[in-house]
């Protein structure tokens, strides 16, 4: 009886030591489960495989579903920089309120949001739609009040535009909200610009006075149906497609009160370089033949990129009747798969045998090479090109390679395809940006629209009712525009859905003198302009923490518009400009 109380005594005494004990056994047996499920896991993926052989899979080769879903996303993440994901849309140097200085106006040229690929590409079960299952507040507003306003007073239905113009009968938003409609603007391209509006509302509603009501006739305008009301105080241009008119219309809803959108008149650009009048140029389309050669044997020397563009082409593509020449419509169908975080596809894989020359579409433009904007059919590809060709675009054979399928087997696009593939376009862009003939052909192609720019600050200046002016364009409309002005970005040639570009006209309440500064996707680039550069320009304060913002004088962009714009050319006027016969010389990539 004393020995079992003895026992009992000291089994008390030691009972946390025996939960440590039993703990540590558990934690151990946990441990090695662990490593035996992993090891399993790993002779099952890492079963080697060649790089175009078959998915370690067999079957699907995606970025979300396994253990390295995450690092391949971090992985992709600067190739979908392009497809301006909403927490890439912020507002960062933006200016409107400077103090001592008055903004006077603002210009503004969009990119439009996210579209549809412009081939015909194997897309089922790709969302392209709001992330979040449909949560972004914006949309839901904005369609709300498109809804509504289908049974107002005016009997207006603003589900389509109502007003007379080339813009009559066009759908205000996207006609599926999951689909990849091919060259149309998605629900995420909506959401896109609803919130760059929002930015645009936060920097420069208050200070433009966009907000205030108008004063005059206050009882009129509100019995006047909304098909007959105008504002002189915001112009719109945009060309005749619906993804860039539907952009600006979205846009514009979340930077203007309601009664000023509804009253808003959209005017037609005939050019995706806004170029008004100031188009035709042979000198242009011969600097873009120029420089797509470059481009052209840059890829032949590219064996790797060439089989890649084939795989991954013949995988998501699908009708390719005269092979896969072009490695950027490639890009563009890839995005369709990146920028909705989709996941790889697969197929049967076509192995490749000799490049030949195949013809090029007369109607691409010098920067289609990235990401050319297109609409929805074949036979409305020809149409627009029919009614939207540029002046100068050429008849010309291009040497892109079309490859001859030969073999077939299963396989998948794999991460490392996605690289080669988008390192080389990224290569690419930043090398054709960096060339002189691509300034000097953004310096032809943008003189109209440069033209159109200033004539506007000048409006603005004088005392006339202007504030805001918005063109909604293209990735081309931007290049020409930055090549133009000197304006270099980490991007090279690249311009991502929703970028923006603003000129910001300021007076000073000083003096009286007028400046303006350039914003990029919310980046100051004054400086980057020759005619800004250095001691040409005011540094003054842009908020109470102490940054900086760059003004420009207005005379600066006038003196280089009317004497400096094509010394680069060796050229005193437009036409002289565009009707040399050989341009000036310059090396390769």
């Amino acid at each position: 009886m004393r020995l079992l109380k003895e026992l009992m005594r000291v089994a008390t005494q030691h009972r946390a030591f025996y939960c440590y004990v039993l703990l540590s056994v558990w934690i151990f047996l946990l441990i090695a489960g662990m490593y035996r499920y992993m090891g399993n896991v790993e002779s099952i993926s890492g079963g080697g495989g060649s790089v175009f052989g078959p998915s370690s899979s067999g079957t699907v080769s995606s970025l979300g579903g396994d253990p390295m879903a995450s690092s391949t996303a971090q992985r992709f993440a600067k190739y979908r920089e392009r497809c301006a994901p909403l927490p890439q849309l912020q507002r960062l140097d933006d200016g409107g309120i400077l103090e001592g200085w008055k903004l006077q106006g603002v210009l503004l040229v969009i990119r439009h949001g996210d579209r549809g690929p412009i081939s015909h590409v194997r897309s089922a079960g790709i969302n392209c739609g709001v992330s979040g299952g449909g949560t972004d507040s914006l949309v839901n507003r904005y369609r709300s009040f498109l809804y509504n306003s289908s049974s107002s007073a005016s009997g207006s239905n603003h589900m389509y535009w109502s007003k007379v113009g080339p813009f009559h009968g066009f759908p205000l938003l996207p006609a599926t909200e999951r689909g990849c409609p091919l060259g149309q603007l998605t629900y995420k391209g909506i959401s896109q610009l609803l919130h760059v509006g929002d930015i645009m509302h936060q920097v420069y509603a208050h200070p433009l006075g966009l907000l205030l009501k108008p004063n005059p006739n206050r009882a009129s305008v509100e019995t006047t149906p909304h098909t007959l009301l105008n504002s002189d105080e915001v112009v719109v241009f945009t060309t005749r497609y619906r993804r860039t008119f539907q952009s600006a219309l979205a846009m514009l809803f979340a930077l203007l009160p309601a009664d000023k959108w509804l009253a808003l008149n959209v005017r037609e650009s005939h050019s995706m370089a806004f170029c008004f009048g100031e188009c035709s140029c042979p000198q242009s389309a011969l600097l873009r033949k120029r420089l797509e050669a470059m481009g052209d044997k840059q890829l032949l020397k590219r064996a790797d990129v060439l089989e890649v563009m084939q795989w991954i082409g013949g995988t998501i593509l699908q009708h390719t009747p005269n092979g896969i020449s072009n490695p950027f419509e490639v890009v563009d169908a890839l995005l369709t798969v990146l920028c909705h975080d989709a996941s790889l596809p697969c197929r049967r894989k076509k192995q490749v045998s000799t490049p030949k020359p195949l013809k090029k579409n007369s109607n691409q433009e010098l920067v289609d090479v990235i990401n050319i904007d297109q609409d929805e059919t074949a036979a409305n590809l020809l149409q627009e090109a029919q009614n939207q060709q540029e002046p100068d675009s050429p008849e010309l054979q291009n040497g892109n390679p079309s490859l001859q399928a030969e073999e077939s087997q299963e396989g998948c696009v794999e991460p490392s395809h996605v690289d080669t593939l988008m390192s080389f376009a990224d290569e690419l862009s930043q090398r054709s940006a960096s060339h002189s003939y691509y300034k000097l052909s953004g310096l032809l192609r943008s003189y109209g629209m440069i033209r159109h720019i200033v004539s506007y600050m000048l409006k603005m200046i004088s005392g006339d009712r202007t504030k805001f002016v918005l063109y909604s364009g293209h990735d081309c409309t931007m290049q020409y525009l930055t090549a133009a002005l000197g304006i270099i970005t980490s991007q090279g040639q690249t311009i991502a859905y929703a970028s923006r570009l603003a000129f910001e006209v300021y007076r000073s309440e000083a003096h009286t003198d007028y400046y303006f500064r350039v914003v990029y996707n919310g980046k100051d680039v004054t400086q980057q302009i020759d005619f800004c550069e250095g001691g040409k320009s005011l540094r003054v304060t842009r908020d109470s923490r102490g940054n900086k913002a760059d003004l420009c004088p207005i005379e600066n962009i006038i003196r280089f518009l009317h004497e400096d714009y094509f010394s680069p050319l060796n050229a005193t006027n437009f036409k002289e400009a565009c009707g040399v016969i050989n341009p000036p010389k310059a090396g390769e990539f």
